[in-house]
C-alpha cells in the first residue's frame, strides 16, 4: 500500500482556485441568487451564512451541480465545471439529514464513494479502516447507521464525504439536526478534520456562531446577493451594514436622530438619551442607527460616564455568571444587556458602554427578512 492511500495524512488541495462569476439562480421569477462573485481559495474553509432564503444553500447546489445555473460560470483553475455533471466534479457532500444508507452498515455506507469509483478492494478496506480511525468509529464499523447516535451518523457521513479524496467538501447545515452539546462536539471535530486533512470547505449555515467558530472567511448573504466577506474577527467587530450587525449579535440597533457627524465619530440624542459611537457608513440623514451588542453594556457607576442609559428592567434570565435582561427607557426603547450582576424585573438601572462599542449606521432600521 503506498503512502498516498493512507486517509489521516494530510491531503494538499488539488486546486488553486475556484471562481463562481456572476452565478445566478432563478426559480420562475423568484431569484434565489444574483450575480454572485466569489473566490476560495485551495485549502479554505469558508462559511456561507445568513438565514433561511438568502441563497447560501442555492449556491452550494449550484456548486455540487444538483442546480443548473441560469447565468455565470464557475471555474476550477482553468477549468469550466458549470456544465460538468456532479458525479464527475469530484466533490464530497455532507447533508443536514446524513442522507446515509439504512440498510448496509457503517463500514459499507463511507466505502460506497469509492467502490462506485471502481477502486480496488484492498485500497478501498485501507481507506475506509483510516477514514473511520480518523472520526472514532471504528468500533461501530459493522452496525447499521439505525444503530448509531445522531452525531455517530454525522461522523459516517463526514467519513463517507471524505475518503473519496475529494477536490472540495461542501456541507449544508450539518449539525441543525443535533442538540446542543452534540452541535459543540462536532464542531470542534469538523474543525480538526479540515486542519488535519488539509481539506478545502465550504459550509453552510444560518449560525453565527458556528460560522465564527469554524470559517476561515465567512461570505454573508442576504437576498441571493453578498453583503459582506471578511475574516471571523472582521464580520463580528466590523460589521458592513446594519442588516449584518442585527445578525452577528448587535441585537440593539437604537433609531435615534443625528446631532452630529465629525469624522469617524458621530452622536446621537432623543429624549434623554445621548450615544457617541463610531460611524460605520454614510451617516448623513436626520436619523441613524445605534448598534451595541447586550455583553457590552455594563453597570454604570454613581459618577458622570459617557453613554449612560437609564432603563427599567422588564425581564431577567439567570445564566449562571451572568444575568441576561431586556429593560426599557423612558422614552420607551427596548434595550437588551448582559451583566455579571444580579438584577430583577422592576429594578431600575443605569447602563454605560464604551463609544467604541457602539457602531452608528445610516438610515433606519432593516426590515426583518
Amino acid at each position: 500500500m503506498t503512502s498516498e492511500a493512507v486517509l489521516p495524512g494530510r491531503l494538499r488541495s488539488t486546486f488553486r482556485q475556484l471562481r463562481m462569476e456572476g452565478v445566478s439562480r432563478r426559480f420562475g421569477s423568484t431569484v434565489a441568487l444574483r450575480e454572485l462573485d466569489l473566490r476560495i481559495q485551495g485549502g479554505e474553509f469558508l462559511a456561507l451564512l445568513g438565514p433561511s432564503g438568502c441563497g447560501k444553500s442555492t449556491a452550494l447546489n449550484c456548486l455540487a451541480g444538483l442546480l443548473p445555473l441560469s447565468e455565470g460560470a464557475i471555474w476550477l483553475d482553468d477549468e469550466r465545471i458549470d456544465g460538468v455533471p456532479p458525479e464527475q466534479r469530484g466533490f464530497g457532500m455532507v447533508f443536514q439529514n446524513y442522507a446515509l444508507f439504512p440498510h448496509l452498515s457503517v463500514r459499507r455506507n463511507v466505502a460506497f464513494g469509492l467502490a462506485v469509483r471502481r477502486v480496488a478492494k484492498a485500497e478501498i478496506a485501507e481507506r475506509v479502516r483510516a477514514a473511520l480511525e480518523l472520526v472514532e468509529l471504528t468500533e461501530h464499523a459493522d452496525k447499521l447507521p439505525g444503530q448509531l447516535s445522531g452525531g455517530q451518523q454525522q461522523r459516517v457521513a463526514i467519513a463517507r464525504a471524505t475518503v473519496i479524496r475529494p477536490r472540495l467538501v461542501l456541507m449544508d447545515e450539518p449539525l441543525s439536526n443535533l442538540d446542543a452539546k452534540l452541535r459543540l462536539q462536532m464542531r470542534t471535530e469538523i474543525r480538526k478534520m479540515h486542519q488535519s486533512l488539509g481539506l478545502t470547505t465550504v459550509y453552510v449555515t444560518h449560525d453565527q456562531e458556528e460560522a465564527l467558530a469554524l470559517a476561515d472567511r465567512i461570505v454573508v448573504l442576504r437576498d441571493g446577493r453578498v453583503e459582506q466577506v471578511g475574516a471571523p474577527e472582521e464580520v463580528y467587530a466590523y460589521p458592513a451594514s446594519a442588516y449584518i450587525a442585527g445578525f452577528m449579535g448587535y441585537r440593539n440597533l437604537l433609531e435615534l436622530p443625528v446631532l452630529s457627524r465629525t469624522g469617524g465619530t458621530a452622536v446621537l440624542e432623543d429624549a434623554g438619551l445621548r450615544l457617541t459611537g463610531t460611524a460605520r457608513d454614510d451617516v448623513t440623514g436626520p436619523v441613524a442607527l445605534a448598534g451595541i451588542r447586550p455583553e457590552d453594556f455594563r453597570l454604570a457607576g454613581a459618577g458622570p460616564e459617557e453613554n449612560v442609559l437609564s432603563v427599567r428592567v422588564e425581564v431577567a434570565e439567570f445564566h449562571g455568571r451572568e444575568t441576561a435582561a431586556e429593560g426599557v427607557t423612558e422614552s420607551g426603547r427596548v434595550v437588551h444587556f448582559l451583566v455579571r450582576d444580579r438584577v430583577g424585573p422592576g429594578d431600575r438601572v443605569r447602563l454605560t458602554v464604551p463609544a467604541e462599542r457602539v457602531l452608528v449606521f445610516g438610515g433606519r432600521a432593516p426590515e426583518e427578512d
